[in-house]
């Protein structure tokens, strides 16, 4: 691929020109991650063949750990609490950067969103820029973070202090299309899973005696999809019936259903949330049924907040490798997807970049995008952000001024957010419901 920067870019790439590590520690670490390229792309197929399910991914982890063990480094597996969680250091001190990978798969569809690109990306920075820790200083840190898909894996290591020590975090994820992304933001999403109690009766000699549970779960599918023409175009709301009774003749005593609502603001996900509680409360009333609302079984995912300086010294990187790289795009990446990673951008500089396994658009979390993530543009992509992501953390670790803007950016954008008091004031105010008219 070739770069192509618009006008707007000059600006931003020449500033991030002037910070950073030198170019014999970038030169180092290219070389490094250049020599490890065959293991590289062993682990990331080697992960792809093994695909297992968030929380579940113990081979995964031990390949992993298998892998920093030959090239010299002694990772700990089952770290913070969580089973699948992986940690592995270089250096000593501050700063401390860390790099995220995933690992976890989609039911029934493997690794369709390519997390074994992320894993073995991640792990490749974390070998270039340890090679380079006697001329940078600080430490980095290599964070294997299970359930991103439907898990809210990175929330649930924050909550047990994983990420307290750490200054900054970087990752990439994999997209297609012929450009790729800098500074990346998504929607906030969360669940609800509704369930109504009503009475069973015979359907036939005595349909008076019940109250029809299915009844109310349909009213309150029909509310969520009346809603979706009165939202902003960035909000989402996806539901599903997960039970609808068990016999015909029957009056279904117990229905359900799991309504997922996205918002690219955290304020708008509150009002959203609150809209939707209301629509479940609403059809319980005119059903006569007891509704019981669970919020954000798994954590919420809140939107990620890209940190501008960090997000220009990647794009500098990959684009001197000529890949098509748009420092900050117009609008929501495909439409709009959601990630953990979110939680952990609004409590430190974070990053979360696309790099491209096709230069066609392959929809995600499907077997076609899965098998990209193998292909031979799939393994490119692997090295590419490697590298594009240890000379983003070499820099940060280099250059005090760097770190300076990168602190005064996230500052900027809100500084750190309490996220279990936000998550919690909406759910103790929501939920749980309890209409009761039976």
């Amino acid at each position: 691929m070739s770069p192509e920067r618009s006008s707007a870019d000059a600006p931003a790439t020449a500033a991030a020109r002037t910070a950073g590590a030198a170019d014999s520690v970038l030169r180092g670490i290219e070389h490094t991650i250049g020599r490890a390229r065959p293991d590289l792309i062993g682990l990331s197929h080697g992960i792809h063949s093994t695909p297992e399910i968030g929380f579940e991914e113990h081979r995964s982890a031990a390949i992993v750990s298998e892998f920093l063990r030959r090239h010299g480094f002694a990772p700990a597996v089952g770290v913070f609490g969580v089973p699948t969680a992986l940690r592995a250091q270089s250096g000593t001190g501050r700063p401390r950067i860390a790099v995220l990978a995933e690992y976890d798969a989609l039911p029934g569809v493997g690794h369709g969103c390519g997390h074994n690109v992320i894993c073995a990306a991640a792990v490749g920075a974390f070998l270039g820029v340890s090679a380079q820790l006697a001329e940078l200083g600080g430490s980095v840190v290599l964070l294997g973070t299970p359930a991103e898909e439907n898990g809210g894996g990175k929330e649930v290591l924050e909550r047990a202090g994983a990420f307290d020590d750490i200054d900054a975090v970087v990752m990439v994820h994999p997209f297609t299309g012929p450009d790729e992304v800098a500074s990346f933001t998504s929607l906030a999403v969360r669940d609800v899973e509704a369930t109504f109690h009503g009475i069973a009766a015979h359907a036939s000699s005595a349909p008076h005696e019940g109250r029809n549970a299915l009844d109310a779960v349909v009213a309150a599918y029909q509310g969520v999809a009346a809603l979706r023409q009165h939202i902003p175009a960035t909000d989402r709301l996806h539901a599903i019936i997960t039970n609808g009774g068990s016999a015909t003749n029957v009056v279904p005593e117990t229905a359900a259903l799991t309504v997922e609502v996205r918002s690219e603001s955290l304020d708008e996900l509150v009002d959203l949330s609150a809209r939707v509680q209301r629509i479940l409360d609403g059809a319980a009333l005119a059903s006569d049924t007891r509704l019981e609302a669970r919020w954000d079984p798994f954590p919420a995912y809140l939107p990620v907040r890209s940190n501008a300086p960090l997000a220009a010294r990647y794009f500098t990187h990959l684009s001197a490798r000529g890949r098509s790289i748009v420092l900050d795009p117009p609008g929501l990446v495909g439409g709009g997807w959601s990630t953990d990673l979110g939680n952990v951008s609004v409590r430190r500089p974070a990053i979360h970049p696309t790099v491209s396994i096709s230069p066609k658009p392959i929809v995600m979390h499907t077997a076609r995008f899965g098998l990209q993530a193998v292909s031979p543009l799939g393994d490119a992509a692997v090295i590419d952000s490697a590298i594009g992501l240890a000379a983003t953390m070499a820099d940060y670790l280099a250059d005090p001024v760097l770190r300076g803007a990168v602190d005064r950016d996230f500052a900027a954008a809100g500084g750190r957010v309490d996220v279990e008091r936000l998550l919690a004031a909406p759910v103790s105010a929501l939920a749980p419901s309890s209409v009761d008219g039976t």
